[in-house]
């Protein structure tokens, strides 16, 4: 062997060593210990139909979240009562970031809703990190008696149990959301339910019913319209898709706070660096000026979150909505 073999062997040791530690440091490759991800287009479920502010969320957000992570996310709508069948598919998923749920307060009502999930909602999701607040207002029609809040509030104490209120079903965050106004209050209102949003206008319009707990999004342009006038909104702040309304807190009801919300989580045990990477792209995607645009016409508050935060939202949501159904003696099925 000559005398430049032995050199040219430690060079290439000394080559393969340097590799193996720029690797280990996740340079030019993977680090150790971390996931590669996401390898292939991203599915993030929706337990609500098409066309809703939480199918609309999703939707926003997902294109934005597939610039930053380089695959596609494609959003799959799976409706169903207490978001029962989006969650269980998630719950049940491969734990490695490729399956995402469209958590909202909807996941939280469950809970109290219903005897037994296929599911434990605090144990069985990763949360990953809010999207956005939004709210619901309190709407009558155009040409109502009511001209302010407080005086719903002088009619229903002087007339109990005549003051008519129209929200979607039962167990729904309109129909929980009324509920709880009635506690809060201290009166008794005559709450009745219809089937889906389009039918609580119609009610609203004919004056079948006094006054309506929807979400704000779809009602700005009857507010537009001139066709209802919102006396209130029910979170802590006003809401700039309704300039110059009150909250119910600003409007006489101190102690009222209410706000649906949407998040992102993912399989329980899903890996640390994976969550942290769909949180970054998830955040940036709510704070791109075109989402804003999009999603702030709707009425919709954009706030990312920790997962940690999430978790803590959504343990303070369980208790809350668990009290108003007890409260509004609500039999869980």
């Amino acid at each position: 062997m000559s005398q430049a073999e032995p050199n040219r062997h430690r060079r290439t040791v000394i080559a393969a060593g340097a590799l193996s530690a720029l690797g280990a440091l996740g340079v030019g490759g993977v680090a150790r210990g971390q996931t590669r991800f996401p390898d292939r287009p991203v599915s993030l479920l929706v337990p609500f139909g098409p066309g809703g502010i939480a199918d609309l969320t999703a939707r926003a957000v997902a294109e934005g979240m597939a610039r930053t992570l380089g695959q596609p996310v494609v959003v799959e709508n799976k409706p169903s009562a207490g978001s029962i069948v989006a969650s269980q598919a998630v719950a049940a998923a491969r734990p490695d970031g490729h399956t995402l749920l469209l958590m909202s307060n909807g996941n939280a009502v469950s809970v109290g809703l219903f005897r037994k999930l296929p599911y434990d909602t605090l144990k069985d999701f990763a949360p990953i990190t809010t999207l956005g607040y939004f709210d619901l207002g309190l709407f009558v029609p155009a040409g109502s008696r009511f001209r302010s809040l407080a005086e719903v509030l002088a009619h229903a104490r002087a007339n109990p149990g005549r003051l008519n209120v129209g929200t979607v079903a039962p167990g729904s965050t309109q129909h929980l959301a009324a509920k709880l106004f009635e506690t809060v209050a201290g009166i008794d209102m005559l709450v009745v339910p219809y089937r889906a949003s389009p039918a609580v206008l119609s009610a609203l319009r004919s004056g079948e019913i006094d006054l309506a707990f929807e979400i704000v999004g779809p009602m700005v342009p009857q507010v537009a319209g001139g066709v209802v006038r919102a006396l209130a909104v029910t979170s802590g702040q006003p809401n700039p898709a309704l300039p110059g309304v009150p909250t119910v807190q600003q409007a006489g009801l101190p102690g009222y706070d209410v706000a649906s919300w949407n998040a992102l989580a993912a399989p329980a045990g899903t890996p640390a660096d994976v969550i942290e990477k769909i949180n970054l792209a998830a955040r940036a995607a709510i704070d791109s000026p075109a989402v804003r645009d999009k999603l702030g016409r709707l009425g919709m508050r954009l706030a990312g979150s920790t997962p940690a935060e999430l978790q803590a939202l959504l343990e303070g949501e369980i208790r809350r909505w668990g009290g108003v159904i007890r409260a509004a003696k609500i039999e869980p099925e």
